[in-house]
């Protein structure tokens, strides 16, 4: 690694707890008043949940983005990803590092005054079993409590490979058989396919076994799933499962809810996931016709933008990505930043495998994950063999378990190729995602003074009046759905005097309200050329105090979520 802390690694290979912590730690020693590391938190295995900042005085308060990865354990491109987005924004500051694209001048300039937090890997403890031994692990690897003495299976290497990938039974009512043409792979069955017959479990042992009862393995049933732990809509086990006994109840979780909440300036989240290349945006929980429609013409625009900048469509996550038609999912962390803390929030499942087969999109995109047929799960297999190493298929080894006897093991090893890009595709990845947070971190607000005027009134009294604006995209509240939430206040500006006093004291504190952005999304009525008009100044305002005598006033204008500006200003004023 260089003295810069440019590393590419993370581009080409997925990095162990140690290697992430690494890389962050050098960007910190040769960027540090740039980049600022803490830990949010710890897993319950003992590894820190870390946050970058990037930007100077990163102490001081104005418009923010969020991005993290790697929330499920298997879904490790994620971490890479967020670290590209990581060092693109240092590149905005030095040019000893590359920008994923050309920026015009303004836009690189406006970008540097915003923070960037990077939480590259929000379950370090899931993400670490997959990467020492694979296996799937949906966010982390421990159970729910109430599941506890339930048998279940847990991943162990049997054949000393270093891998746990899938042992097959043979049995007369199975229902899987091997694929005569691709070693490893395992198709299901037909009611013409002659035997031998298998059934498929993960590679492990069980745990609480009765001696008869063979578990079917879990997806979700007795594990936490930390997109499900959230307080937005959060329900209860069963009615949602891997809900968690209470919202933020697990550790990982809560520290992202309680950084979230001591961080009221956040205006834009990524959260990152795979695989399936395709953004799913709110809502989650009801259709596009109960949705802000001012929200939504913002979103239209980031759809553009995510299908010219990376290729991957945007769906609703109501519409097109809940697993049964009509059902929404319940405790969603996009769902808790966009309703709740006031962000253009946005899932971005990585790894766009589905358009690389060249499958027709459904009506729902999330029926792709259950529509292969046979051919294409043979075409996988060609192309494992031909674009991705072997990776994925292994064939079939026979070992004793010490539960079930004799078995087989091998095939698939999902983990990269599947669950994940095969690392040779990451750095396209990386690149095209890292360019495009960089266009949505360009929305933010900004406020500036536009105008101030000291008028004389007669008698030694003079008007003070200073005018605020609103200069960038996005209105001051960020999206409409959180506009009324009670920490999500306007503007305001404060006079404080020394020698001079006010002559109406109570005014000393104005609330100048919200202040509107000059962006609109895309689709908005009031662009188009048969009526194009703008919105009035409704991004300005006007805060006016009365003064006596002589001396000083400090004014200071902004609010929790968009910092401070201050001005001074002497009485009776200096020409």
């Amino acid at each position: 690694m260089g003295r810069d802390g440019h590393d590419s690694r993370f581009r080409h290979r997925y990095l162990s707890h140690h290697a992430l912590t690494h890389q962050l730690k050098a960007w910190v020693q040769a960027y540090p008043e740039l980049a600022h590391l803490q830990s949010i938190g710890v897993s319950p295995e003992g590894r820190e949940i870390w946050v970058l900042t990037i930007g100077p005085e990163p102490e001081r308060k104005r418009p923010a983005v969020w991005v993290d990865g790697n929330m499920h354990g298997t879904e490790l491109a994620g971490s890479s990803v967020a670290l590209a987005v990581a060092e693109a924004a240092l590149a905005l500051h030095t040019h000893a590092l590359p920008l994923p694209d050309e920026l015009p001048e303004h836009v690189r300039r406006f970008l540097q005054d915003v923070l960037f937090y990077v939480c590259p890997r929000i379950s370090p403890d899931g993400a670490e079993q997959v990467l020492r031994q694979g296996g799937f692990v949906r966010s982390a690897p421990r159970r729910s409590p109430e599941a506890a003495e339930r048998p279940y299976w847990r991943a162990h290497d049997l054949d000393g490979d270093g891998r746990c990938r899938y042992l097959r039974v043979r049995d007369e009512a199975g229902d899987f058989i091997a694929s005569p043409d691709a070693p490893g792979l395992m198709l299901p069955r037909r009611v013409e396919d002659p035997p031998p017959y298998w059934r498929l479990y993960p590679e492990g042992v069980i745990e609480h076994w009765d001696g008869e009862t063979i578990p079917e393995p879990e997806w979700l049933e007795g594990v936490p799933d930390f997109n499900r732990n959230f307080p937005w809509s959060w329900r209860p086990e069963p009615e949602q499962v891997g809900a968690g006994p209470y919202p933020g109840s697990e550790p990982e979780t809560r520290a992202v809810i309680d950084f979230a909440v001591a961080h009221p300036t956040l205006y834009a989240w990524l959260n990152l996931h795979t695989f399936g290349g395709v953004f799913i945006r709110p809502l989650i929980d009801a259709p596009d016709s109960r949705m802000d429609q001012q929200d939504l013409a913002l979103y239209r625009q980031l759809a553009e933008w995510g299908r010219a900048q990376v290729g991957y469509p945007t769906v609703s996550g109501f519409e097109e990505f809940t697993y049964q038609p009509d059902t929404p999912l319940h405790g969603d962390l996009i769902e808790f930043a966009y309703h709740q803390r006031g962000c253009l929030a946005q899932v971005c499942e990585l790894w766009d495998l589905f358009q690389r087969m060249d499958r027709p999109r459904p009506k729902r995109f999330v029926e792709h994950y259950a529509a292969l047929d046979r051919e294409d799960m043979e075409w996988l297999a060609r192309w494992d063999r031909e674009h991705n190493r072997g990776r994925l298929y292994q064939p079939w080894q026979a070992v004793r378990h010490p539960q079930l006897g004799e078995v087989e093991v091998g095939g698939l090893d999902p983990v990269a190729g599947l669950w994940n890009p095969p690392p040779e595709a990451l750095p396209a990845i990386c690149q095209g995602i890292a360019g495009y947070w960089l266009r949505v971190a360009a929305m933010l607000p900004r406020l500036a003074i536009a105008d101030t005027r000291c008028t004389p009134l007669g008698e030694g009294h003079w008007e003070l009046r200073v005018r605020v604006e609103n200069r960038g995209y996005l209105p001051t509240h960020g999206v409409n759905a959180a506009r009324e939430r009670p920490w999500n206040t306007g503007v305001e500006a404060h006079a404080s005097v020394t020698g001079c006093r006010l002559q109406h004291p109570g005014q000393a504190r104005q609330s100048l309200g919200h202040l509107a952005g000059w962006g609109r999304g895309l689709g908005e009525a009031s662009q188009m050329p048969w009526f194009q008009r703008s919105g009035g100044n409704a991004h300005q305002a006007t805060a006016r105090w009365i003064l006596q005598g002589e001396g000083e006033v400090r004014v200071h204008l902004g609010g929790p979520r968009l910092g401070r500006l201050t001005r001074t200003f002497t009485f009776p004023p200096r020409c």
